[in-house]
């Protein structure tokens, strides 16, 4: 039998009756730590123990710590028998070593008995008068990484016992919230006459000259910042009964035309190198988003929650050498792997259904680019861009024979041959179509305002110029 008992937070009057009776009698008892204000009161009982305050210099990390600990704990049983193993706090609150001791003793079929204590958290709780039913998180410094920030809720974070720990979680809570915000530095929660609470803003988290390993932090829930859920429920309240008329009238058909121009307007910032601008287009994609869920909520087909739940099923599926075991070295191989897996998701058992899946709502310059890489993926293209530049030669040929028809039908799809053909040359160069057409779509904007701000400065306004004196400006805006 292992008995696994609570030291309290540090006050000797917390701990329990029971406990103290099973420690009395013990005749084995291991201790994880000495640091603690409760084992000087265990020495005057003339209590024995061992503590594996060793252990903390053998480790590589606090992971392997608490397996070297829990392992030799279920040896010392296999020894002795009977044992106790006294932790800080209560043995079921963020003590991994107690998790991973119960892991072992199921598995071993060992008894074991779990002897409450009052916790930190208890003390806490009393110290600061918090009311955990309006949410409560409890994270441990050195689990961070894994923790998604909820800033609707407290935090108390545990085991901030050294500033390099301190300023570790510094940085992790100023990614969320304003430098500024005031939270709790509590040391030795509960024990009286060392206690220690002050508010202290985040950026000075690193600066305390008091901090050990009865150190820990509390975050009161902050009302003032948003994050997602806020997005969530502004929407909720567009949408609902007393919201704004507009937002109330949209379907998913109405909205299609802003998620195009937001989408737009990303690309603008983009190409300005606007970060203040990109975090603003990028918030009104993501409204759009959040639109189109709540939406797909009412009608009672989908919400965002499904949204977020198919793109990283989608992600992790198709990213097998980060997520699974298969080895992939490059880009080319990733974008293959992809591309079939894509296939294998959607069912397509034929290229034409691969064709026909690009999207039709894209523009035509990019549409097009993208069906002839499919096609290009089976053979199915030039053997090299010379004979795809004399294909924009016949195509442009195929256009002045028709046009001069009144078979608009006819110079429509010439023109489209034209097109797609000078498509297939930007392909082969690597160039995208689309972003060539936009830089000479700019190129001519900058021209021509050259154009007309010399014939201002001249008193004459282009409309009054001649086409003659006009493309005499035009060439002088090449050498700009």
């Amino acid at each position: 039998m292992i008995k696994i008992m609570g030291l309290g937070p540090g006050d000797k009057d917390a701990l329990t009756i029971g406990a103290l009776q099973v420690i009395k009698s013990a005749t084995r008892v291991y201790i994880r730590t000495e640091k603690h204000p409760t084992i000087d009161y265990i020495r005057t009982l003339g209590i024995d123990f061992v503590t594996f305050d060793d252990k903390y210099e053998i480790g590589n990390s606090f992971d392997e710590v608490y397996d070297l600990i829990a392992q030799n704990l279920i040896d010392e049983h296999d020894k002795y028998g009977n044992i106790v193993y006294a932790v800080p706090g209560h043995p079921l609150v963020a003590e991994k070593t107690v998790t991973l001791l119960i892991a072992l003793c199921k598995d071993k079929n060992i008894e074991y008995e779990i002897l409450p204590a009052v916790s930190f958290i208890d003390a806490m709780m009393e110290s600061l008068r918090i009311d955990p039913v309006s949410g409560l998180r409890i994270i441990d410094s050195f689990d961070l990484k894994n923790q998604i920030q909820d800033r609707r809720s407290g935090i108390i974070i545990t085991q901030v016992y050294n500033n390099l720990i301190a300023s570790e979680v510094k940085l992790w809570l100023s990614e969320y919230y304003e430098d500024d915000s005031e939270i709790y530095f509590v040391r030795a929660a509960g024990v009286k006459g060392i206690e220690v609470i002050r508010k202290i803003p985040i950026y000075e988290i690193d600066r305390q000259k008091d901090i050990d390993y009865l150190t820990s932090l509390y975050i009161p829930k902050d009302t003032r910042s948003k994050d997602f859920n806020d997005l969530l429920e502004i929407m909720d309240i567009l949408r609902g009964a007393q919201g704004c008329p507009w937002d109330k009238e949209q379907s998913h058909e109405s909205l299609k035309k802003y998620l195009i121009e937001e989408s737009y307007e990303v690309l603008e910032a983009i190409d300005e190198k606007n970060d203040d601008m990109l975090i603003e287009e990028l918030g009104d994609v993501l409204l759009q988003v959040v639109f189109h869920a709540k939406i797909g909520k009412e009608e009672g087909y989908f919400n965002i929650n499904d949204v977020i739940k198919g793109i990283c099923n989608k992600m992790i599926n198709r990213h097998p050498h980060v997520f699974g075991t298969e080895i992939i070295n490059t880009s080319e191989e990733v974008l293959t792997t992809w591309d079939k897996i894509k296939k294998d998701e959607k069912g397509f058992d034929t290229l034409t259904e691969e064709l026909k899946h690009v999207g039709k709502n894209l523009p035509a310059l990019m549409r097009a680019e993208k069906v002839q890489k499919k096609a290009s993926k089976i053979g199915f293209d030039f053997n090299a861009v010379e004979y795809a530049m004399d294909k924009i030669i016949e195509e442009l040929q195929e256009v002045k024979d028709v046009y001069k028809s009144n078979n608009k039908a006819k110079i429509l799809e010439e023109i489209g041959d034209l097109l797609f053909s000078v498509v297939n040359v930007s392909r082969f160069l690597d160039i995208e179509p689309e972003s060539a057409l936009h830089c000479t779509i700019e190129k001519f904007i900058k021209r021509f305002d050259y154009m007309e701000r010399v014939s201002l400065e001249k008193g004459i306004k282009l409309e009054n110029m001649s086409l003659y004196d006009m493309d005499l400006l035009w060439n002088d805006t090449k050498t700009i």
